[in-house]
C-alpha cells in the first residue's frame, strides 16, 4: 500500500509557504505602520487646529488624557487585565510622566504656531538626542560613526530652526520638547525591566489627566458641540493609534517597521497643504531630510551592531509598544 506523500520540505528547513506567510505578515506590520502614523498624525493636525481656535494647551491636553482612557482600556485587556497595572517603581512612573507631560505640551505649542511640517521635522531629532542620552543615562557605547550621524543631524536641525534674534521662538519650543520626549523615552527604557508596557502608558495618563484637570479653573474654555467633539477625537484617535501600532509591532521586526515613522512628513505636509495652504520652505525640506538620513543610518547601525534589542526605545510612535514585542 502506497504511503501518502510526505510535506515537502525547503533546503532551508520551511515547509512551501511558509517565506510568503512571513513576507505577508511583515506587509501587513508595514500597512499596519503607515496607518497608525496617519492616525497620529491626523491627530496633531486635530490638535493644531483646536488650538488655533483658542483653546489653551492644559485644556488640550486635559481631553488627550481623559478621553484616551477608553482605547487604553482595551489595550489594558489585551495584556492582561488589571493584573498587567502592578507596579513596585510609582516614583519612576510619576518622573517620566512629569517629563513626559513637558515634552507633550511643548509639542502641542509648537503644532499651534508652527507649520505642521516643521514641526514634526524638528521632532525627528528625537533619535538624535536620544543616541546622545544613551551613554550616560543607559551605559550604552555609542561608536564614532553614530557619533558623527548625531553631529550630522544636529546640523539639520540648525538648519530648520535657524537661530538668529528674529527666530521663532516656538521652534525653540519644539526643540525643547524634543529633548524632553528623549528623556522621557529613557525612563521607559528603565521601566521596561519591569513595567508592562499597558502599565507605563495608563500611569501616564492618569498622572496627565489628574494635572491637567487641576489647571482646569485657570484655563478651561467652554467648548462648542462642534469643538467639544474635536478635542473628544484628539484623546480617541491617539489611543487607537497606540492600539494599531502595538499590532504592527506583534506582527514585524521593529528594524522593517521603524523607517516607516519618518512617512509623518509626507502626512504633516499633506495637512498643511490642504487645511492651511501652507507648503514647507527649503529649510524645513533640506533640515528633514538631513535629520531623516542621519536617523536611519543611527537605525542602520543599531540592527546591525545589535543594539537595538538592547535599547530599542529610538523611536516615537513605536516606543512603548516594543516593550512588550522584545519580552515575547
Amino acid at each position: 500500500m502506497n504511503q501518502p506523500d510526505s510535506p515537502k520540505v525547503a533546503p532551508g528547513g520551511q515547509k512551501p509557504g511558509t517565506d510568503q506567510i512571513g513576507r505577508d505578515r511583515i506587509g501587513l506590520g508595514i500597512a499596519l505602520m503607515v496607518l497608525s502614523v496617519a492616525c497620529f498624525t491626523g491627530m496633531d493636525a486635530v490638535i493644531k487646529h483646536v488650538a488655533q481656535g483658542g483653546y489653551s494647551t492644559p485644556q488640550i491636553l486635559f481631553f488627550r488624557n481623559v478621553c484616551a482612557f477608553v482605547p487604553i482600556a482595551v489595550l489594558v485587556y489585551r495584556q492582561g487585565g488589571v493584573s498587567s497595572l502592578g507596579t513596585g517603581k510609582p516614583m519612576g512612573h510619576l518622573i517620566r510622566s512629569l517629563i513626559g507631560l513637558t515634552a507633550m505640551g511643548s509639542f502641542f505649542y509648537g503644532f499651534q504656531k508652527l507649520p505642521l511640517s516643521e514641526a514634526i521635522s524638528i521632532s525627528f531629532a528625537a533619535p538624535l538626542f536620544m543616541t546622545a542620552l544613551s551613554v550616560p543615562m543607559l551605559g550604552e557605547k555609542v561608536g564614532m560613526r553614530r557619533w558623527i550621524a548625531v553631529l550630522v543631524g544636529f546640523v539639520g536641525v540648525l538648519i530648520m530652526v535657524r537661530p538668529s534674534a528674529s527666530m521663532e521662538p516656538a521652534s525653540l519650543v519644539m526643540l525643547f520638547g524634543t529633548v524632553f520626549f528623549a528623556l522621557a523615552m529613557i525612563c521607559v527604557r528603565k521601566l521596561s525591566a519591569t513595567e508592562t508596557s499597558s502599565s507605563i502608558v495608563f500611569y501616564f495618563t492618569v498622572t496627565g489627566a489628574l494635572l491637567s484637570g487641576v489647571l482646569m479653573p485657570w484655563f478651561w474654555t467652554t467648548p462648542t458641540f462642534e469643538d467639544l467633539m474635536w478635542l473628544v477625537s484628539i484623546g480617541l484617535i491617539g489611543g487607537v493609534a497606540q492600539i494599531i501600532v502595538t499590532s504592527a509591532i506583534r506582527v514585524a521586526p521593529i528594524a522593517i517597521l521603524a523607517p516607516f515613522e519618518y512617512t509623518a512628513l509626507l502626512w504633516a505636509t499633506g495637512f498643511d497643504i490642504v487645511i492651511w495652504s501652507i507648503f514647507p520652505s527649503l529649510y524645513t525640506m533640506l533640515g528633514a531630510g538631513i535629520l531623516v538620513a542621519t536617523g536611519l543610518y543611527i537605525l542602520h547601525r543599531e540592527t546591525y551592531r545589535g543594539t537595538r534589542a538592547k535599547f530599542p526605545a529610538r523611536f516615537s510612535r513605536i516606543r512603548v509598544s516594543m516593550i512588550e514585542r522584545n519580552r515575547d
